[in-house]
This record gives structure tokens, C-alpha cells and sequence, in this order.
């Protein structure tokens, strides 16, 4: 069976052919040539060009101890399907996700237990005084909210994270090219190189968080990143006292998609770090394989602050272990038109200025 090799340019995609005059390889689309060898060992370096294998073997989490979870109870809200568990001394009144009552269902029991938890370092009062300095400085907040919002639910809640270990192999293949403008007295000229960069390495990762509950956006979770590992510690039911903790809803295996993401992007970063010099940089291939690697199950501690202001219900969450602040922010839009018509008027000023300068010169 007789085959046929076509070659590809690297640079247009184009097929390209020998050229017999200048003896090398030449696209008629875009008159690239190259040398035989050059082509041949990116043809090899193709060839390497692989797929994703992120298998996970996972073991987050252990069974209870016996008797460990007496006197644990759950809350569950009605409006939001919102579960906390706390202690049976502990008293709640509303949902600390949306405001809503919640109802005392009965003993906690079923879940898996964690494996570290990070302790509150930060009380009520630290909470309080972020979110008053989270409203400083808002130029576009309006005036009032921050006087006639009142404090409806203030909450610390340990919430439940997946955290992934890994060693990765990762190859990735990105294109891209160095630009040169030069001219003479006819004409202007632009040369365009083009470049296969190839990068790999190994990487490895430690305690890559992914949220296991519904409740919590993962994008809020994450902005309250980082979290110091080093103030955490070996389970016990102990330092839930006084607190709630967020009943997980997403197992660990739910979470691998959210994990290799988070993975696969740190890995891109990192290997784009080694290439400067180079524009138009994007991914080619991209391939990344596992080695060894678990998941532990542990609690983080979060302040949820609940605010209302003109019957509408604000959320902030602030980390309880380093006091970052996190939440959305009402907007005065009367203030927001007068400082968009601001920078308009003193862009045509500027405008205005420059255009007689250029008038008189």
C-alpha cells in the first residue's frame, strides 16, 4: 500500500514541498523555508504531542470514631436546602447562605470524617472591623449603605475542602513569534518569525483546595485564597465548638474535574513564565499525566456576614485564619454617571488642549 508524507507549515498550516533552486522546504502560501533537519526534528517533536491523563486514587476523609459524633446535630434550611452541623448547645436562628430560618432536624451522622481542620484564628469582632474598612474607600458605595446597613447574621463556619496531592509530568507545545520593523528611504519593513516552543517538566502539588459544598461558589472560595497549612491540625470534634460546619455535598470524586482544572492552568502559568521574548504565545498541545497522588479531606474556617440594606440581602465571607474580606458592594448610579462624565469631560479637555497646541505649532 503505497502513503503519502505531507509536511505542514508550522507557521500558516499550509503543505509544503522541496524546493529544488534553494534546496530546502518552502510553503507557497506564506514563503517560509526551512531546512530539512529544522523540519525533521519538529516533525519528531509532534510525534511526543499527547493527550491529558488525570486519574485520581482517592482516600480524603475517615470513618468516626465511636461516640465521636454525639451531641452533633444538623440544621437544615427550607428555602435553600442549606445543612450546617454544629454542637447541640449551639443556637441558630437564620441561614447563614440566605437569610432564611432554619429548622433543627436531629443528629448528625453519615459523613465522612475530616482529616485536618485549620482553626479559627480571628473572632466576631475582627470580622465586624474588616467589612467597616471593606466600605472604606468605595467611591461609587452609596453614602448610606454603610450607615443604614445593619448586621442581620454574623456566622463562623467551617467549610469543607478537598485538598489534592500530585506529581505531574506535563509537556506542552505553545507557537510564537518575534516581530522586527525596520525601513529605508522607500519602503517600511516587518519580519515575522515563527517559533515552536517546547516545554516540559515535572511539577509537583501539594493540598490543592476545591470546595466540597454547592452552597459556596467556587470562585468565592477561591478568592479568599491562601489559606497557611501550617496552623492546621488533626481533626477533633473540639473545634467545632461554638462554631457550624458546612455538611459537604460534593464527594471527592466530584471534585477532580475542579481539581485538574486548577492543576492544569497552574501548570500552563508556570511553564509560560519561560517564555519571554515571544508575542502571540498560545497553547498548541498540551498534555499532562498524574503520578502519584490523594485527597484529604479538611475544614477551613469562614466568617459569613450577612447584611440588608433597601430589602436586599448582601453576603460577604471573610477568611477566619488571615482576615481577607470578600462581597459584592451596592452601586450608587448616580455617583457612578457623575464620575463617568468626569473622565469624559477631561479626556476632551485633554483633547482639546493637545489640538490647539498642534493648531499654533
Amino acid at each position: 500500500m503505497n502513503t503519502i508524507k505531507e509536511y505542514k507549515c508550522p507557521c500558516c498550516n499550509g503543505a509544503i514541498a522541496f524546493d529544488s533552486e534553494i534546496q530546502k522546504l518552502k510553503c507557497p502560501y506564506c514563503d517560509t523555508e526551512f531546512e530539512i533537519e529544522t523540519l525533521m526534528s519538529y516533525d519528531e517533536d509532534l510525534k511526543k504531542d499527547g493527550s491529558d491523563s488525570l486519574e485520581w486514587e482517592l482516600e480524603g476523609g475517615r470513618e468516626w470514631h465511636e461516640g465521636e459524633t454525639e451531641g452533633m446535630r444538623v440544621y437544615s434550611c427550607k428555602s435553600c436546602g442549606g445543612e450546617i452541623i454544629c454542637d447541640e448547645t449551639a443556637a441558630a436562628t437564620k441561614c447563614p447562605y440566605c437569610g432564611n430560618p432554619v429548622v433543627f432536624m436531629g443528629q448528625f451522622k453519615g459523613d465522612l470524617r475530616p482529616d485536618y481542620v485549620i482553626p479559627f484564628k480571628l473572632d466576631k469582632k475582627a470580622a465586624i472591623e474588616a467589612l467597616k474598612k471593606h466600605f472604606k474607600g468605595k467611591k461609587l458605595l452609596p453614602k448610606v449603605f454603610s450607615s443604614e446597613a445593619h448586621l442581620d447574621e454574623l456566622k463562623g463556619i467551617y467549610v469543607p475542602f478537598w485538598l489534592f496531592d500530585a506529581q505531574t509530568e506535563s509537556n506542552i507545545r505553545y507557537k510564537g513569534t518575534q516581530v522586527r520593523f525596520w525601513s529605508d528611504s522607500k519602503y517600511n519593513y516587518t519580519q515575522t518569525n515563527h517559533f515552536s516552543l517546547i516545554r516540559g517538566g515535572l511539577l509537583d502539588f501539594e493540598r490543592v483546595p476545591v470546595d466540597g459544598s454547592t452552597k459556596m461558589a467556587d470562585d468565592l472560595m477561591e478568592s479568599l485564597e491562601p489559606y497557611c497549612f501550617d496552623d492546621a491540625v488533626d481533626f477533633q470534634t473540639a473545634y467545632l465548638a461554638g462554631y457550624f460546619a458546612d455538611r459537604y455535598d460534593i464527594s471527592s470524586g466530584q471534585s477532580i474535574a475542579r481539581a485538574n482544572e486548577r492543576i492544569k492552568r497552574s501548570v500552563a502559568d508556570e511553564f509560560m513564565r519561560t517564555t519571554a521574548g515571544f508575542s502571540g504565545i498560545h497553547i498548541e498541545n498540551s498534555s499532562v499525566r498524574l503520578g502519584k497522588n490523594s485527597a484529604k479531606y479538611a475544614l477551613y474556617p469562614v466568617w459569613l456576614l450577612s447584611t440588608s440594606w433597601k430589602d436586599k440581602n448582601y453576603i460577604f465571607a471573610m477568611n477566619g485564619q488571615t482576615g481577607k474580606l470578600v462581597g459584592d458592594l451596592p452601586m450608587d448610579r448616580s455617583a457612578y454617571r457623575k464620575w463617568l462624565f468626569g473622565i469624559a469631560g477631561s479626556v476632551g479637555i485633554a483633547v482639546f488642549l493637545i489640538l490647539t497646541l498642534l493648531w499654533f505649532l
